[in-house]
């Protein structure tokens, strides 16, 4: 086992505990993974409850509640779509009423799809159409004002987002017109542009490679997956301690945003996410993909552990270095650092830190890599409990 000091014991056991998962985000032609089954009961822990209260303003009865509508959400969004079939538009938890909410194209579906326990609503654009209109944008270059796009199923439209202060620039205003013209298409303003989280090293208990420091992801057997911005395919990493930890094995950005990163012997990984003080450590029991509006949490290096809520899936983020597909979208804010670390949804682990713009005294937005995929590019299995 590594050595561990009084401080890094907690940190050691953070960073392998904290071998936290990635998501391959553009690999359109990696073999998905079959989903995981959510847990049988929902994690509730004190520490879980009070980042809820904090975070949504919720009493101790309502963020229990709200952890056990999640789940069931997330176990019925994949039966209510294939229950759907090719009149699935797109589905969403509703924290209002505590319920899944199902888009159809064909009110005949609807009877079938409330009979599972999700509520419905009657849309005009199918999920393929939305996303095959989102697959022709994929296809064009986007200018510096963009800052990405997405598949909104409430707004039944793919949604451009530009920067405010570029938004009448001729270049902007091209791509929009463009992107209207191959599919129903609404705009959106963000503050600023994306940008992806590492940092120049600094005191903490992050992982380094060259002068760059990022933080784990998932823990997967022989190693740990992270993002692709932090460092290139056979680049060394080194530990909390500055010592040897381990080699990128793959690695992909833009267009992906994701790496793995396998451990030397003396380190070890187990299924934990570090919850920093303010909730205790998560244990990772598995990757069932929560549904947009579901409640979300990130652990990172520079800002610890942070909540809020699923967005948007499936957006293409326009960042200064290309575009990036595939990315999940959240409210949760990060910082220089905080790259590459775990999003965790109760105990099922969602994807890892990729970018995002504002911070976590202003405020701001995010977006990680979706974990099924990267363990399916490269034949990872998550280290779970």
């Amino acid at each position: 086992m590594k050595r561990t000091t009084p401080l890094g014991s907690a940190v050691a056991a953070l960073l392998l505990t904290l071998g936290l998962g990635a998501a391959h985000i553009g690999a359109a032609n990696a073999a998905p993974l079959p989903e995981p089954s959510p847990s049988a009961a929902p994690a509730a822990s004190a520490g879980l409850l009070d980042a809820l209260r904090q975070d949504f303003g919720l009493t101790s009865a309502q963020a229990e509640e709200r952890l056990r509508a999640e789940k069931a959400a997330t176990g019925l969004e994949k039966t209510a779509r294939q229950t759907a079939g090719g009149a699935y538009a797109g589905s969403w938890f509703d924290p209002s009423s505590g319920r899944l909410v199902v888009a159809l194209t064909d009110r005949a579906e609807e009877a079938g799809v409330r009979a599972l326990g999700a509520d419905t609503r009657v849309v005009r654009h199918s999920a393929a159409v939305l996303d095959r209109a989102k697959a022709r944008l994929d296809g064009l270059s986007a200018p510096k004002g963009v800052a990405g796009w997405h598949v909104d199923p409430k707004a039944n439209s793919v949604v451009v987002t530009v920067v405010r202060a570029e938004r009448d620039a001729p270049a902007v205003r091209a791509f929009v017109d463009q992107a209207r013209s191959n599919g129903p298409v609404t705009v959106a303003e963000a503050a600023t542009a994306p940008r992806t989280y590492a940092a120049g090293t600094v005191g903490g208990d992050p992982y380094y490679t060259g002068n760059v420091r990022c933080s784990i992801g998932f823990s997967v057997h022989g190693g740990f997956v992270t993002a692709g911005h932090c460092g290139q395919a056979g680049a060394s990493v080194r530990g909390w301690d500055n010592s040897a930890m381990g080699t990128f094995q793959g690695s992909s950005f833009p267009g992906n945003d994701y790496a793995y990163v396998s451990i030397h012997s003396g380190w070890w990984t187990v299924p934990v996410v570090l919850g920093w003080g303010a909730i205790p450590d998560r244990l990772v029991r598995g990757s069932a993909e929560a549904p947009v509006g579901t409640s979300i949490c990130r652990s990172g290096s520079t800002t610890k552990w942070r909540c809020g809520t699923v967005l948007a899936k499936n957006e293409t983020v326009n960042y200064s270095q290309g575009a990036v597909h595939q990315m999940t979208k959240t409210s949760v804010c990060a910082e220089g650092g905080d790259s590459g670390g775990a999003f965790i949804s109760g105990d099922q682990a969602q994807g890892v830190t990729s970018g995002g713009w504002g911070n976590c005294s202003s405020g701001g937005e995010t977006w990680f890599q979706p974990v099924n995929e990267i363990l399916g590019r490269y034949g990872l299995t998550l280290h779970t409990a």
